[in-house]
């Protein structure tokens, strides 16, 4: 999560995201009721949270906005299974030199108001997010783009409004040109902060935000806050990824519990994760329509590095308390083995990804974590506590972890339960943190940079703890000038190896989908993201 959503910040205890095309990463239907009644245009519910921000492509960072998000939008590309670039809006994106990309349109598409989605549509869009008075939380990713700096300066007064790297050449032509090469680039335009905006979003982008118009398989209906969002399929949309049923209603849940008595009692169709309660149930309980599969989404607990308590910090107190967390023995019973302890900090199924980084410090060692946390310095005040959203189904393992933590070194642990994922987004973004926070994140684009560059870069707009350091900033620029994909990846790869020596974050464990669905639809999958992908689900009559 999210986002990435940068990118996408997880809301439940498994997540939510992409939306998507012929993204597939595993199916939660077995289809023996294959040959059930469809109704065409019937609707269904899906179990959220209530957004944190207005639903603007640039200004979604989090998995319950961006679920919505992207059935609203269709970029540029997206993935399939194996991370090969689908193209959407897109016909064609070139380079040949990384450096400069020239874009072509699929001719025909058009905004759920009627009008053309152009070149213009793009170019204006994201020089409207990337100037630092519009307010977009993703507009960092722009940052790339060859004039970006003119627009949003890190000290002083803007010098331009528009970005230099981005040329309109016609209707269905446009070109990007970035700052310095960047092999994998093509990947990030993925993410639904480069989606299109049509001209009646600028009249008031206020009110655009709550009654957003796009190009995506839905168009908006109605929102009620912090009860539903409803949206209908969109007859008019030219993409590859049409929807099978009528529409969508994202019902809004304050708790996982609540929602999966809901889906037993057929009052919401489709879940996308479940709490640690019913896990030792729920495949009883649903047979065919309960699902188990892994995503590619990493859970990790985030030091605030902006408090008195961790600035400054020894990255040894890090390393010690990660090795006073008895991964396999939470993901085990509290997690009911839905889980699998990570060994690092980018996901499975994300290309460089890699099972092993040399170091012991994920392993279960009290012993060596006393002696590290002792060789630190200690940890400041000898108490620690993990910010986390009530609504998400956090409460057990985040008391497992602290429970732990504090058998193993002694150090105080508890958490620090926020309302829901709205309030706990929130609080980091205004640096409220106390201490340390529940960080889960999932993938934007299949690339390891994602999880590396996005979260710990200085400046990066998924760098919420205020983690920064000089070398991690030059290796990710390094990695960012490779001639190729291939060489980038590498390393990226030797970047996360050293990040042992940083701490940035303590991972903890590699997500899975569990969830289920109503015995009223058919055709549900799960993507690589672990979202749901709404367009294939039909509605039986």
């Amino acid at each position: 999560m999210r986002g990435a959503k940068s990118a996408k910040w997880v809301a439940i205890a498994a997540v939510v995201a992409l939306g998507a095309t012929a993204c597939g990463g595993g199916s939660g239907d077995s289809g023996n009721d294959s040959k059930a009644a469809i109704d065409p245009n019937g609707k269904f519910s899906i179990e959220v949270g209530e957004p944190q921000n207005p639903l603007q492509p640039a200004n979604t960072m989090e998995s319950n906005g961006s679920i919505v998000t992207r059935a609203l939008f269709t970029g540029l590309v997206d993935y399939d299974s194996s991370g090969k670039i689908v193209y959407m809006n897109a016909q064609s994106v070139d380079s040949k030199d990384n450096k400069t990309f020239t874009v072509k349109l699929k001719p025909g598409w058009k905004f759920h108001d009627g009008t053309p989605v152009t070149a213009e549509s793009y170019v204006k869009a994201w020089n409207w997010a990337a100037a630092p008075a519009n307010k977009q939380t993703n507009s960092f990713w722009f940052s790339d783009i060859q004039g970006y700096a003119d627009v949003a300066p890190e000290k002083g007064k803007p010098k331009a409004t528009e970005m230099s790297g981005l040329k309109v050449v016609d209707d269905n032509t446009f070109t990007i040109t970035l700052t310095s090469p960047i092999p994998y680039f093509v990947y990030k335009l993925g993410y639904e902060v480069f989606s299109p905006l049509p001209e009646s979003f600028y009249k008031d982008p206020k009110a655009a935000g709550e009654k957003p118009v796009g190009n995506g398989p839905y168009k908006f209906v109605s929102w009620n806050h912090k009860k539903s969002i409803e949206v209908a399929r969109f007859d008019g949309y030219q993409g590859s990824n049409k929807a099978k049923n009528g529409g969508v209603i994202f019902k809004n849940y304050t708790n996982l519990e609540t929602a999966y008595e809901d889906l037993k009692s057929g009052n919401v169709d489709v879940l996308r994760q479940l709490a640690p309660r019913d896990l030792p149930v729920y495949k009883a309980d649903l047979g065919d329509r309960a699902v188990d599969q892994a995503y590619s989404a990493v859970q990790t607990i985030a030091p605030a590095f902006y408090t008195k308590q961790w600035k400054g910090i020894d990255p040894k107190v890090l390393q010690g308390l990660s090795m006073a967390i008895d991964r396999n023995t939470i993901t085990k019973t509290v997690l009911q083995n839905t889980r699998e302890p990570a060994t690092g900090w980018v996901a499975k199924g994300v290309l460089g990804y890699q099972p092993s980084l040399g170091t012991d410090i994920f392993t279960y060692d009290p012993a060596k974590a006393k002696k590290l946390i002792q060789e630190g310095g200690g940890v400041p005040g000898n108490k620690i506590s993990i910010q986390f959203n009530a609504d998400g189904g956090h409460k057990e393992w985040v008391e497992a972890v602290c429970g732990s933590i504090t058998k193993a070194t002694g150090v105080a642990c508890t958490g620090d339960s926020k309302a829901d994922f709205q309030a706990d987004l929130q609080a980091r973004d205004a640096q409220e943190v106390k201490s340390m926070y529940r960080s889960g994140w999932v993938l934007d684009y299949p690339f390891n940079a994602n999880f590396l560059r996005d979260l710990f870069g200085t400046h990066s707009s998924g760098n919420q703890s205020g983690f920064s350091n000089k070398e991690v900033d030059t290796l990710i620029k390094q990695a960012d000038a490779a001639k190729t994909q291939e060489e980038s990846e590498k390393l990226y790869q030797e970047l996360e190896k050293k990040l042992p020596e940083y701490m940035p974050s303590i991972p903890l464990w590699y997500y899975k989908v569990n969830a289920g669905y109503s015995e009223k639809v058919t055709g549900v999958k799960y993507a690589q993201d672990g979202d749901p992908i709404l367009t294939g689900v039909q509605v039986k009559k």
